[in-house]
């Protein structure tokens, strides 16, 4: 006898036993191991799937409110819904654009009464328009439809109001100071700069032409022939030099005779200057000008 046989006959024969209390016909196992599918995860919570919504979850009440604050205006408002749904903004669907508004303005009214007056000015406005566009058109004394449009001023404030919007983002772009940049400074100590007198190079030429003039008044009309040399003129003036510290440039040309001789004279003391074997200084505007020989370093 088969041991599936045996169990039939010792449960029949069990007391209270039946055979409809006999086990089912064996079961294929390939079927036991086949799991149900399993329904789409519709979110994840820390890696997590989520196959259904949680009863336990809390909604704050005001998580889901719409602040009008977040708009600069009832214009700003109005023009976010046009341009939301790309509305024709010279050919505006008051019903459609009116309707949405007062949503918005609903929503926050019943938290924010004086928030919501300047919006709800602008929403007296959009149903004025509506009802106005509702009425028939009027005929004028020359059997013409009055053609006016009572949406022109609200179009024309949206316009100006969107341009000045678009000029405000562009000048916020520019770079400003202390927000996109700042300006570096540099402590400079003044007292490691050396301070030069303020001169003039004119005093030396006003010098130069107080001497030519005192040579013109003794010079000779004799014409004669004169060989002069700017060397010797610097020799004269360097062994003049060496004998004082400090010579002034009028006393340099005493002595020196007419014109064509100081003229060298001072020829010979810029050459002289030109090779930094003297100095010419002056202390101050209109100050006497002095000649020394250039201070070398030991």
């Amino acid at each position: 006898m088969l041991p599936e046989e045996a169990a039939t006959e010792e449960l029949a024969t069990e007391p209270g036993g039946s055979l409809s209390d006999a086990p089912a016909a064996p079961v294929e196992l390939p079927a036991l191991l086949e799991a149900p599918p399993e329904a789409p995860a519709f979110a994840r919570l820390y890696g997590e799937p989520l196959l259904r919504m949680p009863t336990d979850l809390f909604i704050p009440p005001d998580a889901l409110e719409i602040f009008l604050d977040a708009f600069e205006g009832p214009l700003d408002l109005l023009l976010y819904l046009i341009r939301k749904q790309n509305f024709n903004i010279l050919d505006i669907p008051m019903a459609q654009v009116t309707l949405q508004y007062l949503k918005y303005v609903d929503q926050i009214r019943l938290h924010n009464l004086e928030l919501a007056a300047e919006y709800l000015l602008m929403a007296a406005m959009l149903i004025e328009i509506k009802s106005r566009m509702l009425l028939p058109q009027r005929v004028a004394d020359d059997d013409l439809l009055d053609t006016y449009d009572p949406r022109a001023d609200l179009v024309r404030r949206l316009l100006d109001y969107e341009q000045i919007k678009l000029a405000a983002y562009e000048i916020n772009a520019i770079p400003q100071l202390d927000r996109d940049f700042t300006r570096p400074s540099l402590f400079v100590e003044q007292s490691n700069i050396p301070t030069w007198p303020d001169v003039d190079p004119l005093d030396l030429q006003r010098a130069w032409l107080d001497v030519l003039k005192r040579a013109k008044l003794t010079q000779h009309h004799r014409i004669s022939r004169q060989e002069l040399s700017v060397r010797e003129h610097m020799t004269s003036i360097l062994r003049q030099l060496q004998t004082a510290r400090f010579v002034e440039f009028a006393d340099l040309f005493q002595g020196q005779g007419g014109v064509p001789i100081v003229v060298v004279h001072f020829v010979a003391m810029l050459e002289l200057a030109k090779e930094t074997l003297i100095e010419i200084t002056q202390a101050e505007p209109f100050a006497p000008i002095y000649v020394r020989l250039a201070y070398s370093p030991a």
